[in-house]
């Protein structure tokens, strides 16, 4: 890249080590210039998150020495290393869903008058803070915790960028982002690199990485493989540097005939984003759900798994209707459901993987009276997360400090030691690294061969292309189109996506 090696270094870290269970970092050199983007690279597991909180304050290196425009830089917490203008976006949501819009943007200093928060300059602030991230049209009043999950994550990045910082570290930040806010951000990013400011980005989606980024590194183990410029690095060799493996084919095959008909649903109605959707899925067979953010597809799954009450509509579990109140009438009957948010709602962060795996199908680990049997326990824990290849340092290891595609594999080990016949995943690879997704398209293809239905909802359309038998598309609360393979176009699938919402 002309010129990059004589831009000075914004951070530079050296020699950075740290533990928890076992090693996580080695050893690991870095340095970030002003106005670059420099994209970090690697499988879940191998340090990312890691090495970016140590950067922002958020976590203490074992070993090694990092600094901030050649002086020593080692901050204590994260408000000072944003006082110091290292500012970090993190994968996993950290908003208060209690406070509104602009009071989350605005915490650490709300404006103020006369000792009273001076609320029509802080919306007027916060507006003008949305319309950059493309959340203008969001009202600055409204509670944080009635947004979507992509439309939070927006709101994140408009807080890291609220002010002007030095380095920027955003943390997969368009996991839940459709294309148009994708775009939004890639302007926002340009606009910060020709300000000088370094940004740090951690993403497994490789298109974006070689289209924003100036140079990549990849980390895999916990060590610095290599860094180079994006322009000079292929794509098959950034992978196979980062899974340390060719990956191969990593989609599903086209299937056999598919047998009977495992669920149907019929005229589904649920609040405003279910308005009466019909679809049907067979054993053997994996549909897919794609639509626009706000189609109603989260929304229709929790609704036939009895999360969300449904005003109206029919479901049939193996040719028979079904009566679901309730998750836990879902489960008796068969149904599993891998929710889009596995922080808040597919996972007991605080406990061990071993309680997590084990926790929908006590009855198999326990004996007469409910007594749990430890030893049985740990037995079927290991199992799945060997035949699902977590990497944690044992299964008594507390969940939460698994990186977040090796907890995504822990709900879906818990539903298959559970073993319903029908299984539901909401997106089931956001935030996952290339190697760990090709594993789970591996998996769910297996269940589909062993004869369970799967229904997959995921915003990635080449990952529905290659893995589904058919994709169902929604649009404004109903299903708009339905494509088997061979039907399907990514122009196509957009234009179903899109036209529920053309005469509105």
């Amino acid at each position: 890249m002309t010129g990059m090696a004589a831009t000075p270094a914004v951070v530079s870290v050296r020699g950075i080590c740290k533990s928890y269970a076992g090693p996580v970092l080695s050893d690991v050199a870095l340095d970030l210039r002003a106005g670059e983007v420099h994209a970090l690279v690697g499988e879940n597991g191998a340090g990312k998150s890691t090495l970016c909180r140590i950067i922002a304050g958020m976590a203490r290196a074992d070993a090694g020495e990092m600094a901030l425009r050649g002086t020593g830089y080692s901050p204590r917490s994260k408000r000072e290393a944003e006082r110091l203008g290292i500012r970090m976006v993190l994968q996993e949501l950290s908003l208060i869903g209690t406070l509104t819009v602009a009071e989350n943007l605005f915490l650490n200093r709300l404006p103020s008058r006369a000792g009273w928060i001076d609320y029509p300059r802080l919306h007027q602030e916060t507006a003008a803070l949305l319309a950059r991230v493309g959340l203008g049209h969001l009202d600055p009043a409204t509670p944080a915790g009635q947004l979507g999950i992509g439309q939070q994550q927006l709101l994140e990045i408009a807080a890291g960028i609220s002010q002007r910082c030095e380095v920027l570290i955003l943390d997969e930040p368009t996991a839940a982002l459709t294309d148009p806010e994708i775009e939004l951000l890639f302007r926002q990013i340009a606009e910060l690199k020709s300000a000088g400011t370094a940004v740090l980005y951690i993403s497994h989606r490789m298109e974006e990485i070689r289209r924003i980024s100036d140079r990549i590194s990849v980390l895999r183990d916990g060590r610095l493989i290599a860094t180079r410029d994006t322009a000079g690095f292929p794509l098959d060799e950034i992978v196979r540097l980062m899974v340390g493996r060719d990956l191969g084919e990593a989609l599903r095959a086209p299937a056999g005939p598919a047998g009977e008909v495992a669920l149907r649903v019929r005229d589904l109605r649920a609040g405003k984003a279910v308005r009466g959707v019909s679809f049907e899925v067979r054993r053997g067979e994996i549909l897919g759900f794609a639509g626009l953010m706000g189609s109603g597809r989260t929304e229709t799954m929790r609704a036939v798994f009895g999360a969300d009450p449904h005003e109206a509509g029919e479901i049939q579990l193996r040719g028979k209707p079904a009566k679901i109140r309730s998750p836990r009438d879902a489960v008796r009957q068969g149904l599993a459901l891998l929710t889009e948010n596995r922080k808040e709602q597919g996972l007991l962060l605080p406990l061990t993987v071993r309680a997590n795996i084990t926790l929908n199908r006590l009855g198999a680990v326990s004996k007469a009276g409910g007594w749990v049997m430890r030893a049985r326990e740990k037995a079927a824990a290991l199992a799945w997360s060997d035949k699902l290849s977590v990497r944690c340092g044992s299964v008594e290891q507390p969940v939460a400090e698994l990186s977040g595609g090796n907890q995504q594999k822990v709900v879906m080990a818990r539903w298959l030691f559970r073993d319903g016949d029908i299984l539901i995943v909401d997106e089931p690879t956001r935030g996952i690294d290339v190697g760990a997704k090709f594993e789970i398209y591996q998996l769910l293809s297996r269940l589909a061969d062993q004869g369970k239905a799967i229904i997959v909802v995921s915003s990635d359309l080449r990952e529905l292309m290659g893995l589904c038998d058919r994709i169902a598309v929604m649009s404004a609360g109903r299903v708009a189109d339905t494509y088997s393979r061979g039907e399907w176009t990514q122009e196509r699938i957009m234009a179903s996506a899109l036209s529920g919402y053309l005469n509105t």
